[in-house]
């Protein structure tokens, strides 16, 4: 069954820190649009867009924001949670060594 499950724990805490760096661009993005004022674009129809697209960004990127957040979260805890587990299961078997080692010392 071993053979079928593997876990990269080097690769979750990669890919939790691409999330991360996600979060950081699109908050540098809706930081550098923040700043852009529609009375700066052109003509009024064109200042409304770029208004309502404004608001729809704003929107948008937090919501995604906090889906990345939750995401990254999620596979930080997985990810100590299968180092715990990989661990607990060495720390066992040196155990179930050690026992069967004293155990057949003891037999001879």
């Amino acid at each position: 069954m071993g053979d079928h499950f593997k876990v990269d724990t080097d690769q979750l805490g990669r890919f939790v820190e691409s999330l991360q760096q996600s979060l950081k661009d699109l908050d540098d993005a809706r930081s550098a649009l923040s700043h852009v004022r529609a009375d700066q674009i052109g003509t009024a129809r064109l200042d409304e867009a770029c208004d309502t697209f404004q608001e729809k960004w704003k929107y948008g990127s937090e919501q995604l924001s906090e889906m990345i957040g939750a995401i990254s979260e999620g596979v930080k805890a997985n990810k100590l949670s299968y180092e715990a587990l990989e661990e607990n299961l060495a720390q066992a078997l040196d155990k179930m060594g050690a026992t069967a080692a004293a155990n057949a010392g003891g037999a001879n």
